[in-house]
């Protein structure tokens, strides 16, 4: 019959798979986007206020659960509850229970922000942690810590959109490191760093022009310290921006706390610890104060 369309389960239009989530448009007219949503269990994801007032955005859940942050109480939603983002003011926060798939309705076209130009950066990212066996899920590990941060820190929604992507492609120039450097088991020579050295950068570089380019100038500086001892260019202080203090502090964190095959990964108090010891010098103190209320709110130390 004409003016009827049908697909059967399984079909869908286009598909943009991430490290822990994946959204299929299912299909589209006009302005109007209908896309279905499966995210991983223990992921955190934001819904963020658009530029157009006139933006509606309809979640149906069909499976699973979802926490939501609303002021000073969770509110928790399950299978068959649904909720619509219109006229939102501030950053709407979420977090899986469990495995969740929810249908997600747009008036406004979104998928295409996120289809080949997105999809190409995260398969970059791939190919970084599949070069780098010992940092797998670094990126998404840094980002949680790094928003978490962010929120204690009160960032506006700007900086928090900057902070997310910077911190999930923060490694994203490693892609140019030969793979004997990043395999390397044991302590690099002064040559071998100088190639290391040089990922922020790379980093900086391929993100500018693409839709995350907000983020390049945090990844080219989050190996830069508050004395001038990091790199690439020897920043100091407030010439270092504030997205990428953060996660250059939860870069570190995690850094300490991940097994290497040299060494056992550090407890988190451990860690925490030699953080507080660099503050001031190579670290924000305000920001090492941020983690360290997230790690207690989280029970790790």
């Amino acid at each position: 019959m004409s003016g009827i369309f049908f697909n059967y389960k399984g079909d869908y239009i286009e598909k943009v798979l991430s490290n822990k989530s994946e959204l299929a448009l299912l299909a589209n007219g006009g302005q109007t986007e209908i896309m279905l949503q499966r995210i991983e269990k223990n992921t955190t994801f934001y819904i963020y206020p658009g530029d157009n007032s006139e933006l509606m955005e309809f979640f149906y859940l069909l499976e699973g659960e979802v926490a939501l942050q609303l002021e000073d109480k969770i509110v928790k939603l399950t299978g068959g509850d649904y909720f619509i983002s219109k006229d939102l003011k501030d950053k709407a926060f979420f977090r899986t229970e469990t495995d969740v798939s929810m249908l997600y309705v747009s008036n406004e076209q979104v998928f295409h922000l996120m289809s080949v130009k997105m999809k190409k950066l995260s398969q970059m990212r791939e190919a970084v942690e599949k070069k780098d066996m010992y940092t797998h899920e670094h990126g998404e590990r840094v980002k949680e810590y790094a928003i978490k941060i962010g929120e204690k820190l009160q960032l506006s929604n700007t900086r928090m959109t900057c902070l997310n992507f910077a911190a999930g492609f923060h490694d994203l120039g490693k892609i140019n490191v030969p793979d004997e450097i990043l395999k390397k088991p044991g302590r690099l020579t002064a040559e071998e760093f100088e190639y290391i050295k040089k990922h922020p950068k790379d980093g900086e570089d391929i993100v500018k022009g693409t839709f995350i380019q907000e983020a390049a100038l945090a990844i080219g500086q989050h190996h830069e310290r508050l004395d001038g001892s990091g790199y690439p260019l020897g920043l100091k202080g407030k010439e270092i921006c504030m997205e990428a203090q953060v996660v250059g502090v939860a870069d570190s964190y995690d850094a300490m706390t991940s097994d290497r095959p040299y060494r056992k990964g550090m407890e988190p108090g451990e860690a925490l610890r030699e953080l507080k010891a660099l503050a001031g010098k190579h670290y924000d103190e305000l920001i090492i104060s941020k983690l360290e209320e997230v790690l207690k709110e989280e029970g790790l130390i």
